[in-house]
C-alpha cells in the first residue's frame, strides 16, 4: 500500500509541476499578481508530494519489499541498512526520482530565497523550472516507474546491490553530483526568464550568478568524490579514466566554469550578455545530455544505469525540446540584446574572454572525443575507441595554455590597462615560478624531468601572482585588518578557488610522472622493496563481514623512518557470489602507499600490487579548495543587496511584459 501511495505522490506531483510551468507564465503575460503568486507555494508543493515519494521508496528499501521491482535487483535483506538507502539511486528508476527530488529542492529554494525578486521575473524562473520538472516526472511515470511491482510472484529475496557500489562512496558521491547537475537548471532558468522579459542588463546576472556558483561547487565536490571512490574501490589506483560516463559530468563542468567567469563580466561590466545566456543553456544542455548518456543504454560503463531504448528515445526527444525551444526563444530575443560596451584589447574583458574560449574548445574537445565512437557505430562505419592517449594529447595543452592567463586576470583591470603594468606587476612572480619549477624535480627526485616543471611553473607562476595581487590589495588598506575587511568575499573566493586549480595541475603532474607501481607474487614472510619503501606480507587471514566473507592480509610497511601496517581485503558478497578488491590506502597530503589484493596463488601465495603515489592528494584537496571558493562567493553581501534592492519596472505592450 505505501508502494501505491509513493506512485499517487508521484502523480500529484506531475500535477503541480503542470500548474507551475503555466500559471505564472501565464501570469506575467496576463499582468495578473494572483497567478504569479501562486509560483512559490506551488514550488513548495511540489518539494512536498516529490518527497512524500521519495520516504515511500525509501520505506519500501528498508522494510526489504521485494514486491516493488526496483527493491528486489537492488537490495537484500543481509544489506546494511545504510546501503539499503544508497540502493534507491544505485539503479535507474531511483535515480532518476533522487534527481526529480533534488529538482524540486532547487526550485523551492529559488522561491523561498528570491521572493524579493520582481514578481515577474520570479514567476518565469519558477515556470521553467516547472516545465523542466514536467519533462522528468513524465519520464519517470511513462517509462521508468521506481513503483512497479512484481505480479503475480514475489521474489522471496532481492539480488542485492552491485557489491561495486557497497561503499561510503555511493551514500554521498551521487546526491552531491546530482545537486550540480540540476542546480544548472537553476541558470538555464534565470537565463530564459531575462529572454522572454527582453532585459539581459546586468541585474540577471547578479541574480544568477550565486546560483550558479553554488551548482558549481557541488558538482566539483561531486566529481571530486566520484574520483576517489574510483581510486580506492576499484583497487586499480587510478583516479580519472576518462570513461564516458566520467566524461557526461565532467562537461556541465567545463562549460559552467566558463558560465561563471561570463556571469561576473555580465554583472559588473554590463558585457557579453548574450554569450552568458547561451553559455547558461549549453550548459544545462550538456547536463540533459549526461542523463540521456547515462540511461539511454548508448553507453557500456560501470556507471550507466539504463539499456532500455524506449528511455533514450524519450529523453533525446524532451533533449531536443529543451534545447530546440531554448535556442529559438535566443535567436529571437539576443540580437535585440547585444552588449554596447567598449573595452580594449588589453583588459580584464577580454582576458575572461579567452578563458572562456579554452573552457568551450575543452568542453568541445571532451564531447567530439565521448560521441564520435558513438556516431560511428550509429551510421554503421565501424566500432571505434576514443580513450586517454586522445584526451591527454588535446585537453592538457588547452589547460596549459589556459593558466598564464588565470594569473594575469585577477592584477588586470576592467575597461584598458597596459602591457607595461602587467610586466611591472607580475616580473617578480614569474621568474620566481621558473626557478621553483626548474629547480623542484632537482630537490625532490635528482633529476629534471620537462612535464614536472612545466607544471610547476605554471602552478607557482598562478599561485605567486595571486599573492602578489593579495598583498598589493592589502597594502591599499589603511590597516591590515582595513584591507582584509575590504576585500569582498567573491574576490577571497576567487583567489582560493584559483589556488585550488593550481594544487590539482600540481597533484596530476606530480603522481603522474613520480608515481611506482610494482605487481608481484607474494607468500607471507616475504619482502618486496621499492625506491624508498618496504613492504612486507606477514600473514593472510578470514574475516567475517556483515554480507560478506574476506581474505584479508597484513602487511608491515617501512617508508623512511615511518612503519605502518595495512589491510586489504578480497572480498566475497554472500548473496551474488561476486568478488570484489578492497584496497588499503596510507595516506598523507604529499604521499599515498596503496596496497590491493590479486588473485590467490598455490602455496598460500597472492597477487599483490603496490603503489607509492606521490602528491595524490593534491589532486582531490585542490577540488575541494576550488568548491570552497565558489561558496565563499555566497557570503558577498551585494548579492543579498540585489534581492532586498531588485525593482524592474512592468511595463504594457502587445508582447510579453519586460521584466
Amino acid at each position: 500500500m505505501i508502494a501505491e501511495f509513493g506512485h499517487l505522490s508521484l502523480v500529484m506531483s506531475l500535477c503541480v509541476a503542470v500548474a507551475l510551468g503555466v500559471i505564472p507564465l501565464l501570469g506575467s503575460y496576463l499582468r495578473r499578481v494572483d497567478m504569479m503568486a501562486l509560483g512559490p507555494g506551488l514550488a513548495i508543493a511540489l518539494l512536498v508530494f516529490t518527497g512524500i515519494s521519495f520516504v515511500c521508496l525509501t520505506y519500501a528499501f528498508v522494510t526489504d519489499d521485494f514486491s516493488v521491482v526496483i527493491v528486489a535487483n537492488n537490495s537484500n535483506s543481509l544489506l546494511p541498512t545504510g546501503f539499503k538507502v544508497a540502493a534507491i539511486w544505485g539503479g535507474h528508476e531511483g535515480s532518476l526520482l533522487l534527481w526529480i527530488l533534488i529538482l524540486a529542492v532547487w526550485t523551492a529554494a529559488v522561491a523561498l530565497f528570491s521572493n524579493e525578486l520582481p514578481a515577474v521575473f520570479q514567476a518565469r524562473v519558477l515556470s521553467v523550472l516547472g516545465g523542466v520538472a514536467i519533462g522528468f516526472l513524465l519520464f519517470s511515470l511513462l517509462t521508468s516507474n521506481p513503483f512497479a511491482r512484481y505480479l503475480p510472484a514475489v521474489p522471496l529475496e532481492g539480488q542485492d546491490l552491485n557489491p561495486l557500489l557497497q561503499d561510503i562512496g555511493l551514500i554521498i558521491h551521487p546526491p552531491m553530483l546530482y545537486l550540480g547537475y540540476v542546480g544548472f537548471s537553476v541558470a538555464f532558468a534565470f537565463a530564459l526568464a531575462a529572454l522572454l522579459g527582453g532585459q539581459l542588463d546586468a541585474t540577471w546576472a547578479r541574480w544568477s550568478r550565486p546560483w550558479t556558483n553554488l551548482a558549481w561547487a557541488f558538482l566539483t565536490v561531486g566529481i571530486m568524490l566520484g574520483s576517489w571512490w574510483a581510486y580506492y574501490e576499484l583497487g586499480w589506483g587510478g583516479w580519472w579514466f576518462w570513461d564516458p560516463v566520467e566524461n557526461a559530468s565532467f562537461m556541465p563542468w567545463l562549460a559552467g566554469t566558463a558560465l561563471i567567469h561570463s556571469l561576473a563580466v555580465t554583472e559588473k561590466r554590463g558585457v557579453f550578455k548574450s554569450w552568458t545566456v547561451l553559455l547558461a543553456i549549453f550548459t544545462f544542455s550538456l547536463s540533459l545530455l549526461g542523463t540521456f548518456l547515462v540511461r539511454s543504454g548508448v553507453l557500456t560503463s560501470v556507471h550507466a544505469f539504463a539499456t532500455d531504448p524506449t528511455r533514450g528515445v524519450f529523453i533525446l526527444i524532451f533533449l531536443g525540446i529543451v534545447v530546440g525551444g531554448s535556442l529559438t526563444l535566443y535567436a529571437l530575443r539576443a540580437p535585440a540584446v547585444a552588449s554596447r560596451v567598449s573595452f580594449g584589447w588589453l583588459s580584464r574583458e577580454v582576458l575572461l574572454l579567452i578563458n572562456n574560449v579554452i573552457f568551450l574548445a575543452a568542453t568541445l574537445t571532451v564531447l567530439f572525443g565521448t560521441l564520435f565512437p558513438l556516431l560511428m557505430d550509429a551510421l554503421d562505419l565501424g566500432k571505434y575507441s576514443v580513450g586517454p592517449p586522445y584526451f591527454n594529447a588535446v585537453f592538457v595543452p588547452l589547460m596549459a595554455l589556459l593558466i598564464p592567463f588565470m594569473g594575469i586576470g585577477p592584477i588586470s583591470r576592467w575597461k584598458v590597462d597596459s602591457g607595461r603594468r602587467w610586466l611591472a606587476e607580475l616580473l617578480i612572480p614569474g621568474l620566481s615560478a621558473v626557478v621553483v619549477g626548474v629547480l623542484f624535480p632537482f630537490v625532490y627526485a635528482g633529476e629534471f624531468a620537462i612535464g614536472v616543471a612545466l607544471a610547476s611553473i605554471l602552478a607557482g607562476w598562478l599561485i605567486l601572482s595571486l599573492s602578489r595581487d593579495l598583498i598589493t590589495k592589502l597594502r591599499n588598506g589603511k590597516t591590515l585588518r582595513h584591507g582584509l575587511r575590504r576585500l569582498s568575499p567573491s574576490y577571497y573566493g576567487m583567489v582560493l578557488a584559483h589556488v585550488g586549480f593550481a594544487c590539482s595541475v600540481l597533484g596530476v603532474s606530480y603522481t603522474s610522472h613520480y608515481s611506482t607501481e610494482k605487481d608481484v607474487r607474494m607468500a607471507p614472510g616475504e619482502t618486496l622493496s621499492l625506491p624508498g619503501i618496504t613492504v612486507k606480507l606477514d600473514s593472510a587471514y578470514k574475516v567475517d563481514g556483515p554480507n560478506y566473507v574476506a581474505d584479508e592480509a597484513l602487511f608491515r610497511i617501512t617508508l623512511g623512518s615511518e612503519s605502518f601496517d595495512m589491510k586489504p581485503q578480497k572480498r566475497r558478497y554472500v548473496a551474488s557470489g561476486t568478488v570484489m578488491t578492497e584496497a588499503a590506502i596510507n595516506g598523507k597530503l604529499t604521499r599515498d602507499v596503496y596496497v590491493a589484493l590479486g588473485e590467490p596463488l598455490e602455496d598460500g601465495a597472492w597477487a599483490v600490487r603496490v603503489y607509492h603515489k606521490p602528491f595524490v592528494r593534491f589532486i582531490w584537496f585542490g577540488a575541494l579548495l576550488m568548491a570552497g571558493g565558489a561558496g565563499l562567493t555566497l557570503l558577498d553581501r551585494r548579492y543579498r543587496r540585489a534581492r532586498r534592492t531588485a525593482t524592474v519596472p512592468v511595463t504594457v505592450s502587445s508582447g510579453p511584459v519586460a521584466s
